[in-house]
């Protein structure tokens, strides 16, 4: 039986209360949609949430996250976290039938190819503990056939999972997502590069960028300046260690230049350190 205080309250009780209380404080932070108030985005990202984005709103019904269970680190059915609710809830308040597309292109063989993706911000079913701490839950990401599911944490990253079981660090947090998104769709007009180097090695070859914050973290940095944009990331892949990768592109004659000569330096001390090793 459950226990009970003086009022004759259950432990349940008190505990849905409490947690209608948190949640409710949750939703009045964030009760804004982000279409109707996209507050700390960059001008570049709320451009792109103009200029492509709309609220889906129908949407399937479903039971709040406070009435569901989920299974514990060993396997046990336990009340959903406060954390996992307010976190999950949440997402649903602020980002929920969000739409939007993202355009981005790459050249195979000197021919380029245009690509217009999008993006979904739909609750998945999926909710499960890290395997340190915290806990996270699925939802939809990017409308296209992936070997990946796409994941929030309750400390606000975003992650993805290849299938390993883990949490995947992709970005620091959803605003970040969108920003990064925002870039990716504004370099779309540009020309990607490929080179016969590795491109984290070709990376580092590019001082003096301008770093964009909003958009970086641990797992990602975008860089840029008038001629040339890099973004460096963390491959999506629960193989340790996560290596590095990159993408460039060049936005003028000039930063065609630029890279080219970043490529030759790359080539070259390539060619020495196998010399050498």
């Amino acid at each position: 039986m459950a226990a009970q205080d003086s009022g004759g309250r259950s432990d349940s009780t008190r505990y849905r209360k409490g947690l209608r209380s948190h949640t409710l404080t949750w939703k009045k932070k964030c009760r804004m949609h982000i279409l109707d108030d996209p507050t700390g985005l960059s001008t570049r990202a709320q451009n792109l949430l103009e200029r492509t984005g709309w609220r889906d709103r129908q949407r399937e019904p479903r039971l709040s996250t406070e009435f569901l269970r989920i299974r514990d680190r060993v396997g046990q059915l336990i009340p959903t976290p406060m954390m996992l609710v307010i976190r999950r809830e949440g997402f649903d308040q602020r980002y929920g039938g969000l739409r939007y597309q993202v355009r981005s292109s790459y050249t195979i063989q000197g021919e380029r190819h245009d690509m217009l993706r999008e993006w979904h911000y739909d609750l998945g079913q999926r909710m499960a503990t890290g395997s340190t701490h915290g806990w996270y839950f699925e939802w939809f990401g990017e409308r296209v056939s992936s070997p990946v599911c796409y994941l929030v944490h309750t400390d606000g990253r975003v992650g993805v999972d290849d299938g390993g079981g883990t949490f995947l660090e992709i970005a620091p947090s959803l605003p970040a997502l969108i920003e990064s998104h925002a870039l990716t769709d504004t370099v779309s007009t540009c020309d990607r590069i490929t080179a016969e180097v590795d491109s984290s090695a070709l990376a580092e070859q590019f001082a003096g960028l301008t770093d964009v914050p909003e958009a970086s973290g641990p797992t990602i940095r975008w860089r840029l300046s008038d001629n040339v944009v890099v973004k460096e990331f963390l491959n999506w892949s629960s193989e340790t260690p996560r290596r590095w990768c990159a993408s460039i592109w060049s936005r003028s004659r000039t930063g065609r230049c630029q890279i080219e000569e970043a490529v030759a330096r790359a080539a070259a001390m390539q060619q020495t350190m196998s010399v050498t090793g």
